[in-house]
């Protein structure tokens, strides 16, 4: 083999690996890529993997690679009222019936999502890895109401959640409510400003009447 051709194909190898990593890093597929895309949520998957970082890498490369393409769906103006309501309904339920309201709040994030353009809801885990590509800073507090409204109300009491357990859930999805009914051309600018203000807060106040236990 003469060293000009030697030389050549040495050069397309080059050319070849840099191009993968820069599609690699394009698609948040490096480590530093993953990190910043899904910020507390690359936390809790490298400890869903007891720390091992490859495997949690691996995962969420995988999630990226399956849900990255994935266009958001804008809601028209009337389907973001509908949701708006449903869950200020839901909200002040939460004063007499914490289970029905967290049960609703559950069952909205599911049909919202999927208005959006995400995986239908009874394909929960898919629509959770798909959410979390694109709404990481918030998608656990959907896990969290999701967790809090399958849970029994019979049984031990360590496995029931009490009512300030599901009021904190509540509080914690509100941001990715937010996001996901606000246009696609806005939401980027909210995304880290989900919940602040009085976004977050449940209808009652320090000195108002707190919601009856369950």
């Amino acid at each position: 083999m003469s060293t000009g051709l030697t030389i050549g194909i040495v050069i397309v190898a080059a050319v070849v690996v840099v191009a993968a990593a820069l599609a690699m890093t394009s698609r948040g597929g490096s480590p530093r890529g993953l990190k910043r895309r899904f910020g507390p949520e690359y936390e809790r998957v490298v400890a869903q993997h007891d720390g091992d970082t490859r495997a949690a890498e691996r995962e969420l490369a995988e999630r990226v690679q399956r849900h990255g393409a994935l266009h958001e769906r804008d809601l028209e103006p009337a389907e973001r009222e509908r949701y708006a309501a449903r869950w200020t309904t839901a909200q002040k339920q939460f004063v007499d019936s914490p289970r029905e309201a967290v049960t609703e709040i559950d069952r909205l994030l599911a049909e919202l999502a999927a208005a959006r353009g995400f995986p239908e809801g009874g394909r929960y885990e898919d629509q959770v890895a798909a959410l979390s590509v694109h709404h990481a800073d918030h998608v656990d507090g959907y896990r969290r109401v999701h967790r809090v409204a399958l849970a029994p109300q019979g049984g031990a009491p360590q496995s029931r959640a009490g009512t300030e357990e599901m009021r904190v859930a509540l509080v914690e999805a509100r941001p990715l409510f937010d996001e996901l009914v606000t246009p696609a051309s806005r939401g980027h600018g909210r995304r880290h400003r989900a919940g602040a203000g009085s976004g977050g807060r449940l209808p009652w106040s320090a000195d108002a009447a707190r919601p009856k236990e369950s």
